[in-house]
């Protein structure tokens, strides 16, 4: 592979290469160690019963009622 220096880049070249850069670092950083991962059958159940209620409109709870039922401070 041949080396290529900063200097020899164009600008355009150079800003794709820093928007690649900084697109890899913070997946890295945000991704979700998790993913691919299997669920527990009984947690995906509740994933898709909390979707499928979402989906026809159910209403949501806000944080501050879900950190209260948890005794959390929001």
């Amino acid at each position: 592979m041949a080396s290529t220096r900063v200097s020899d880049l164009t600008v355009a070249e150079f800003e794709q290469l820093v928007r690649e850069t900084v697109a890899q670092a913070l997946a890295e950083l945000l991704g979700d160690p998790d993913e691919g991962l299997p669920l527990r059958d009984d947690f995906g159940k509740a994933l898709q019963r909390s979707l499928d209620e979402v989906g026809a409109g159910e209403p949501t709870r806000g944080l501050a009622d879900v950190a209260q039922e948890f005794t959390l401070s929001t």
